[in-house]
C-alpha cells in the first residue's frame, strides 16, 4: 500500500520543471526544426528526434513504471510496431490469443507475409505459455534468431491474468525478450518491469490520457541499447506525437489517480451487482468476468500480482442479436469503441471481425467511467430489461 501513496504523489508531481522562476508545467513547444552553427558541435536538427515538449511524460511514465527511459510514440500501434521490428526476419512471436486487436491483425499479417512465426497461448495457462516460450527459444537459437514472448495482463477484452514473474523469469532465463502491454492495469495498478521485463508498452489514449481526445503511444524500458534501438525507429519512421497531443496527455495524467480510483470503485460494485443477475430469468445476461470477483478463474492471482482490479468488466449476453439490442438501450452508457476516459463505454466486441471466435458473440466490454455508480447500474438493468 505504501508503493500505492508514492505512486499517487509520482502522478502529479514528477516531470516538473524544477528551476527558479519557471512555469509549473512545461511550456508546449511548436517547431519542427532547431538552427545550427557550423562551428558547434551537432545535437539535433528536426522534431523528428524529439522535442523538449515530450521530456516531462515521458520521464514521468519512466519513474511511474520503475524503468530510466520512456518514449512517445504516435500511437499504441506504433508503439507496438516499433518493439516488433526488433525481431529479426524469421523469428518467434508468442502472444496471446485474446489481444488488442489491431495488434492481433497486425502481427497475423506479418506472420503470413513470412516475417517471424507466430504462436498463439492462452497467456493464463501458464504451462502452455512455458511450453511454448521453450519451444519458440529452441527453434530460435538452432536457426540463428530470436524469439519475443508478448503478454497482455489482463487481456483484452476477455480479462485474463498472466503469471507475470514466471513467465517473465523463465524468459528471461531462455534469453527470449518479454514486452507487456500495461494498458488495463496502468503504472499505478502493475510495474511489469519489477519482473524483469524487457520493455512495457502503453496505450496513453486510453487510462493515461483519459479523456478520449488523445491518440497517443509509449514504451518503458531500463535496457538502454533497447531504447536507443526502438528510439532510433521511431526518428527513421517518423511516429512521434505532436506537441499538442503530448501536453493535453501530460495533463490527464496528473488526474489518474483519483480517475483510476473512481472508476475502479464503480467498476467494482457494478461487477457484483451484475453477477447477481447472471441466469435470472428475466435478465439476458449469461455471464459476467471481473479479475476482482472471487469467481474470476486467476482472481488470487490477480489479488497477488495488481494493487487493484481496473475499471474494465465484460458482460456476456445471450447472443448478438441481444447484446447488440442492450446497446441500442443503453441511455448512460455510450456505445463506443476505446476505453479508459471519464465517461463510461460499451461495445460488443465481435462486431470487429478481426477478433477471434473464442471471444462470445453476445460479450460486451464496459469499460466504467466515474459517473454515478447507481447511475450506472440503473441504465444497464434498463437496457438488459429492454432487450430481453
Amino acid at each position: 500500500m505504501a508503493m500505492r501513496h508514492q505512486q499517487r504523489t509520482r502522478v502529479v508531481a514528477a516531470g516538473r520543471p524544477h528551476e527558479p522562476n519557471s512555469p509549473v508545467n512545461h511550456p508546449v513547444d511548436f517547431t519542427s526544426t532547431y538552427s545550427y552553427r557550423p562551428s558547434v558541435q551537432y545535437s539535433q536538427a528536426y522534431a523528428r528526434e524529439g522535442i523538449p515538449s515530450f521530456e516531462p511524460l515521458e520521464q514521468l511514465l519512466a519513474e511511474l513504471e520503475g524503468g530510466t527511459h520512456g518514449l512517445l510514440f504516435s500511437s499504441g500501434q506504433s508503439a507496438i510496431s516499433a518493439m516488433i521490428s526488433q525481431l529479426p526476419l524469421g523469428g518467434h512471436l508468442i502472444m496471446p490469443q485474446h489481444a488488442y486487436q489491431g495488434f492481433s491483425s497486425m502481427a497475423t499479417q506479418m506472420a503470413g507475409k513470412g516475417m517471424f512465426a507466430l504462436h498463439r497461448v492462452d497467456i493464463a495457462a501458464t504451462d502452455q505459455v512455458l511450453a511454448t516460450v521453450r519451444h519458440a527459444a529452441t527453434e530460435a537459437e538452432s536457426a540463428g534468431t530470436s524469439a519475443l514472448l508478448w503478454i497482455e495482463s489482463p487481456t483484452n477484452p476477455m480479462l485474463e491474468v498472466a503469471d507475470l514473474p514466471v513467465l517473465i523469469a523463465e524468459a528471461k532465463r531462455l534469453g527470449v525478450r518479454t514486452a507487456v502491454d500495461n494498458t488495463f492495469a496502468t503504472p499505478l495498478r502493475q510495474n511489469p518491469l519489477q519482473y524483469g521485463a524487457d520493455v512495457v508498452i502503453h496505450s496513453v489514449t486510453k487510462f493515461l490520457s483519459g479523456h478520449s481526445d488523445v491518440i497517443m503511444g509509449a514504451a518503458v524500458t531500463s535496457d538502454e541499447e533497447l531504447y536507443a534501438t526502438l528510439h532510433g525507429h521511431r526518428s527513421m519512421h517518423g511516429t512521434i506525437p505532436g506537441p499538442m497531443e503530448v501536453f493535453l496527455a501530460l495533463r490527464g495524467v496528473r488526474t489518474l489517480a483519483v480517475r483510476l480510483d473512481a472508476a475502479e470503485r464503480n467498476a467494482g460494485y457494478l461487477a457484483s451487482r451484475l453477477s447477481e443477475l447472471v441466469n435470472n430469468d428475466s435478465i439476458p445476461l449469461t455471464g459476467v468476468s471481473y479479475p476482482g470477483l472471487p469467481d474470476h478463474p486467476q482472481f488470487e492471482r490477480a489479488a497477488s500480482q495488481l494493487t487493484g482490479f481496473g475499471a474494465i468488466i465484460t458482460m456476456v449476453t445471450s447472443n448478438q442479436t441481444i447484446a447488440d439490442a442492450v446497446l441500442e438501450h443503453m441511455k448512460v452508457w455510450t456505445p463506443a469503441t476505446s476505453l479508459g476516459g471519464v465517461e463510461s463505454l460499451a461495445e460488443r466486441r465481435r462486431r470487429h471481425l478481426s477478433e477471434p471466435p473464442t471471444v462470445p458473440e453476445g460479450l460486451i466490454r464496459l469499460s466504467v467511467g466515474i459517473e454515478d455508480p447507481e447511475d450506472l447500474y440503473a441504465d444497464l438493468l434498463g437496457a438488459l430489461s429492454g432487450a430481453a
